[in-house]
């Protein structure tokens, strides 16, 4: 990937803030006890920048926010050196929880829903990314579609920043991320699951998944990471195809373990690296984030020591 602008925008449509909550032994239907709680900003593209900021490239996000949440978003944008350009709406942004039970090794999750985009909105959003595409060559779609926005709008935005010269990064699924490989981006990051819809069928196994990646970027997608959670990663692009398997970590949090994966790989191929170099480096950061809470970046010297202990598989032709 080279670009021929500098910086990094990230798109979230649907933000949110991340309400993670600690409840041993919960069990539906009866009073539970939380013994900790913590809220961050998220949203994917949200999530990626702040993994982002901080490195050789200036970083903006873009998107919307609910005005009513608005003060723990400028927070994390003035923290990171984020240079903020998002659309303020009427209302809150959606709340997504997780009740983390470490004794049973189970999360549930409960996912509240966002705002509502009204037309002239999307029209001063496009607007906006008109004039962020004059300075920056990079920017990430991802996350999902609020309600009163197109599924068919990552589609369109990518062949409006495409026609401006940028490279274009999709992480989304269902309709949106359909509409969004017809529009073929540079970049895109299923999980598992997000794939085998997307190519409407059983995917069974690592070669099952292995092989649909190669059918996505046989269409004219230069990158394609399939991210499969613990088990780690396969990459497929020009270069070659890979499999990447991180170490066992302790794990605090997998919220915005996908975007870790994301800004690493964008990271390390807008510095030039290779494909090999780039999953094992994207992997290990991702590893590494698994101990955080939030969008926190993980420490270099952790990423570091799990660099080395990434596993490495060539995936042949078949």
């Amino acid at each position: 990937m080279r670009l021929t602008k500098p910086g990094v925008v990230t798109v979230t449509l649907n933000a949110a803030i991340d309400q993670t909550l600690e409840c041993p032994g919960f069990t539906a239907g009866a009073v539970n006890r939380v013994v900790a709680e913590t809220r961050t900003p998220g949203g994917k593209g949200i999530n990626v920048a702040a993994f982002l900021a901080g490195g050789t490239r200036p970083v903006t996000a873009t998107g919307f926010l609910g005005e009513d949440t608005v003060p723990l978003f400028e927070t994390l944008f003035r923290e990171r050196g984020i240079q903020d350009r998002c659309l303020r709406l009427p209302g809150s942004s959606r709340v997504n929880i997780k009740v983390v039970d470490r004794t049973g090794g189970a999360v549930t999750d409960l996912n509240l829903p966002g705002l509502r985009v009204p037309e002239e909105a999307l029209g001063a959003l496009m607007a906006t990314l008109d004039a962020l595409a004059e300075e920056n060559g990079c920017f990430v779609l991802s996350g999902s579609v609020p309600a009163g926005v197109p599924a068919s709008i990552y589609a369109t935005l990518t062949e409006r920043l495409r026609a401006r010269g940028a490279v274009v990064a999709v992480d989304t699924s269902g309709a949106p991320l359909r509409h969004a490989v017809a529009a073929k981006p540079d970049f895109v990051k299923p999980n598992a699951h997000e794939l085998e819809e997307l190519v409407e069928r059983p995917l069974r196994n690592a070669g099952d998944i292995a092989r649909a990646a190669r059918e996505l970027h046989a269409t004219g997608i230069g990158l394609v990471v399939v991210s499969l959670g613990a088990d780690g990663a396969l990459f497929v692009s020009n270069d070659g195809a890979w499999r990447a398997l991180p170490p066992p970590v302790e794990v605090a949090s997998t919220v915005g373990a996908g975007d870790a994966l994301v800004a690493g790989v964008l990271a390390s191929r807008l510095e030039g690296h290779d494909l090999e170099t780039c999953a094992r480096r994207s992997t290990a950061f991702a590893a590494a984030k698994l101990a955080k809470v939030g969008p926190v970046p993980p420490a270099p010297e952790r990423v570091a020591e799990l660099l080395c202990a990434v596993r490495m598989h060539p995936l042949g032709t078949g």
